[in-house]
C-alpha cells in the first residue's frame, strides 16, 4: 500500500499534477473514479507570497478530494520555504510537493522546475529547508534528468531522501524530451533500488495493464497517471479495479462519457463561474469525445459555445445521433 509520511492511500493510483487541468473540479472527478491520491496543478511560490488572487484560489481543497497533494514551484530557497509554510498553515492539503520536473522554458529560466535536476546539492538544500519549516510531509516530483548527458535521477532522489523528503515521483523522460519519445522506466527502477522512501513512477501509463506492469516489473510503490486520464477518468477506475480484482470493467458508453463531461462542467461552473468554465471546458469536451465516432464537426462546434445550455444541447444532440445509428445497426 502506498504510504507517504503518516498518510496511507487506499490504492497506488495517483493523478498527476497537470498544469491547467488539475483544478478541484477535475480532481474531484478523479477521486470519484477511485484515485488513491490526487495532485493539484503547480502554484508559484512568488504568487502565493504576493497573495496573487489566482494563485491563492489554486490552493483551495475540497474535503472530498483528500488525500491530496498541493504542488509548489520556485527557484529561490527563501521564497519556496515561505510558500511551503503558507500552504502548511493555511490549507487542508495533506502533502506539499515540490516541482522539479516542469520542462517549460519560462519555468526553467527562473531556476525552477526541471532546472534543479542539474544540481543534487541544491535539491538537498531546498528540500531540507522546506522539511524543517513545515509539519506536512514534503515530496518531490522530478524527471530522470536534464538531457541524455545529465541523468542524475539516483543522486537527486537520494538527495531528497537525505533531506527528509517523504516520497519522490519520477517521470521517465528528460527535460529535453519534454513529452516526446518514450519514458525510461529502467532509470525509475534504479531510483527505486537506491532509496528507501516511496517511489511513484510516471510516464506512458496508458492502460491498466501498463500500471500493473510498472508496479510488478519496476517495483515502484505507486503509478502516476496523467494524459491518459484526460477526458477519461475511467482509466483511473479501470486501473484500480484491475489491480484489485484482476478484471477490467467495460469501457464507458458514449452517453456515460458525456454525462461525466457535464458533471465536470457543472463543478467547474461552481468553481469559476459559467463564462470562464465553459471556455475552459472546450478542451476537456474534446478529450471526452476522443474515441467516439465521427467527432470532427462536434469538436469544431464545441469551440464556439459560450454557455452551459449551448454546450449541453450540442453534446447530447451528438450522442442522440450516435445512439440512433447504433440502434439502426443493431436492428
Amino acid at each position: 500500500m502506498l504510504k507517504i509520511g503518516g498518510i496511507t492511500m487506499k490504492n497506488p493510483v495517483v493523478l498527476a499534477p497537470m498544469a491547467g487541468v488539475c483544478n478541484p473540479a477535475f480532481r474531484l472527478i478523479a477521486k470519484d473514479f477511485g484515485a488513491g491520491l490526487v495532485c493539484a496543478e503547480m502554484v508559484s511560490d512568488k504568487g502565493i507570497l504576493h497573495e496573487n488572487e489566482r494563485s491563492l484560489k489554486m490552493l483551495y481543497v475540497d474535503e472530498r478530494e483528500k488525500p491530496l497533494s498541493l504542488q509548489i514551484f520556485g527557484g529561490e530557497r527563501k521564497s519556496l520555504v515561505a510558500a511551503a509554510k503558507y500552504v502548511d498553515e493555511n490549507t487542508n492539503a495533506d502533502i506539499i510537493d515540490i516541482n522539479m520536473g516542469c520542462p517549460v522554458p519560462k519555468i526553467t529560466k527562473c531556476d525552477a522546475g526541471a532546472r534543479w535536476l542539474l544540481d543534487p546539492n541544491k535539491i538537498y538544500e531546498m528540500v531540507a529547508a522546506t522539511v524543517d519549516a513545515v509539519q506536512k510531509p514534503v515530496t518531490v516530483k522530478m524527471r530522470v534528468g536534464w538531457d541524455e548527458d545529465h541523468i542524475f535521477a539516483v543522486q537527486n532522489a537520494q538527495a531528497v531522501e537525505r533531506a527528509g523528503g517523504a516520497a519522490v515521483s519520477v517521470h521517465g523522460r528528460t527535460r529535453v524530451q519534454m513529452y516526446e519519445g518514450k519514458a525510461n522506466w529502467d532509470i525509475i527502477k534504479q531510483v527505486k533500488e537506491n532509496v528507501s522512501i516511496p517511489v511513484i513512477g510516471n510516464g506512458d501509463i496508458s492502460t491498466p495493464h501498463d500500471a500493473k506492469h510498472a508496479l510488478e516489473t519496476y517495483g515502484v510503490d505507486g503509478v502516476m497517471i496523467g494524459r491518459a486520464a484526460l477526458g477519461n477518468p475511467w482509466m483511473l477506475y479501470r486501473t484500480v479495479q484491475f489491480l484489485e480484482t484482476g478484471e477490467i470493467p467495460a469501457e464507458p458508453t458514449p452517453r456515460e462519457k458525456i454525462d461525466i463531461c457535464m458533471l465536470h462542467m457543472d463543478r467547474l461552473i461552481d468553481l469559476k463561474g459559467e463564462d470562464v468554465a465553459v471556455r475552459e471546458m472546450r478542451k476537456h469536451a474534446a478529450w471526452y469525445l476522443k474515441g467516439l465516432p465521427k467527432t470532427g464537426t462536434v469538436r469544431n462546434e464545441v469551440n464556439t459555445k459560450t454557455t452551459r445550455d449551448e454546450m449541453s444541447k450540442l453534446l447530447y444532440g451528438y450522442i442522440e445521433e450516435v445512439e440512433a445509428k447504433q440502434q439502426g445497426k443493431a436492428s
